[in-house]
């Protein structure tokens, strides 16, 4: 390290991981400074509650007790332009969006970044549990972090090589229940605070319910895949594929139940199966993804055997990617993927190193069944 330590900024949250890593940069020596980005007007949630301004406050906090200096900056507008309209119309042109992966790319290591380096920062750190190293290219690389119950390099797999670069990870060694242990030892105030759970600005509310204020209901048909209309929705936008409660269907048996496969927006029909293995608009080994890019973009030009993680949490499995024109691929699953929802993100890898992403468009089995 040089004499001078290098001048860090770090996204504090309020919560126990980004607290730790702020204390683990301090412990090697850099020079620390943190940082709270404002989201949401007021720190409100959608039903009126402050789980941000509880944020906000729990970040000072843990800024004092660490001793660093503490800003807070207000990316409202650009939160709401950048990230959340574009959640909502994603949710009514009849796909799932991801808007986590998307704060990442274009607010953390986006607004947040140039921020950091128009104030001379050299770094930017946060609280994900992944690992950067250098590859034998010289370009930076991303790995899965240590604990794999915790592994988030998937809500990293739309950043760029440059926004890589300037990133930090402090937590990609460790695992969870140690961070924990060593809040409580240095008796971090947030120690035994609860991890947030869900889209930060939502709270305690349901997208379906947060939807609701934006776009208005269109009821319309539930059709079963063989076209007999068995209820009404409310608007397709309160449904994703794979889901089964809440759709307001009986199922004709204790043991069959509905289960979501399919939306036709010009129809405005919610289609509906039951849940079996065999059901091809559930489950499927082929799909589309477009908007691929692979870190070093270095596009491959042939058929090549890779990972896939299809959603947070899941393992990483086996895939064919097929290069196609235009950022697009197809994608063959070595085992059947249920209900993989146009809009959602395939993170790739090599081995435990994220390598790219792309954006689901659909099943091409399930969507050419859907349309016979």
């Amino acid at each position: 390290m040089n004499s001078t330590p290098e001048r860090i900024l770090i996204a504090l949250s309020g919560g126990v991981d980004s607290s730790i890593a702020c204390y683990l940069l301090k412990e090697k020596g850099y020079q620390v400074e943190a940082v709270y980005v404002r989201t949401w007007e007021n720190e409100k949630d959608a039903l009126g509650n402050c789980p941000g301004a509880k944020d906000l406050a729990d970040a000072r906090e843990v800024a004092k007790f660490l001793e660093i200096p503490f800003h807070v900056v207000n990316f409202i507008d650009f939160y709401h332009q950048e990230i959340v309209r574009p959640m909502i119309q994603g949710y009514a042109d009849g796909i799932t969006p991801n808007p986590d992966i998307l704060c990442n790319r274009k607010m953390k290591f986006g607004a947040l970044m140039k921020y950091a380096k128009n104030h001379d920062f050299e770094a930017l750190a946060t609280g994900h549990y992944c690992r950067k190293i250098l590859g034998k290219d010289g370009h930076a690389q991303l790995l899965e972090g240590i604990d794999k119950n915790k592994d988030q390099s998937y809500f990293l797999a739309q950043i760029s090589q440059e926004q890589l670069n300037y990133a930090l990870f402090p937590l990609g060694e460790m695992h969870k229940e140690d961070v924990r242990k060593l809040a409580e030892k240095i008796r971090l105030p947030v120690a035994k605070k609860k991890d947030s759970q869900g889209i930060c600005f939502l709270g305690k509310v349901k997208i379906p319910q947060f939807l609701s204020n934006f776009i208005d209901d269109e009821p319309g048909e539930i059709i079963t895949t063989q076209g007999k209309v068995v209820g009404r929705h409310q608007g397709l936008h309160r449904y994703t594929l794979g889901q089964r409660k809440g759709i307001g269907v009986p199922s004709n048996t204790d043991f069959e139940n509905f289960v979501v496969t399919g939306k036709n927006q010009e129809m405005n029909q919610l289609v509906v199966a039951f849940e079996d293995p065999k059901e091809l608009t559930l489950w499927g080994l082929n799909y589309r993804i477009e908007s691929v890019f692979f870190f070093t973009n270095d596009f491959p030009t042939k058929r090549i055997e890779l990972l896939g993680k299809t959603r947070y949490r899941d393992p990483s499995t086996p895939i064919f990617f097929q290069p196609q024109e235009d950022q697009k691929a197809e994608i063959l699953f070595k085992f059947p993927q249920r209900a993989l929802t146009p809009g959602q993100i395939l993170a790739i890898y090599d081995g435990e190193r994220l390598i790219g992403s792309g954006i689901y468009s659909h099943s091409e089995l399930g969507r050419a069944m859907l349309s016979a």
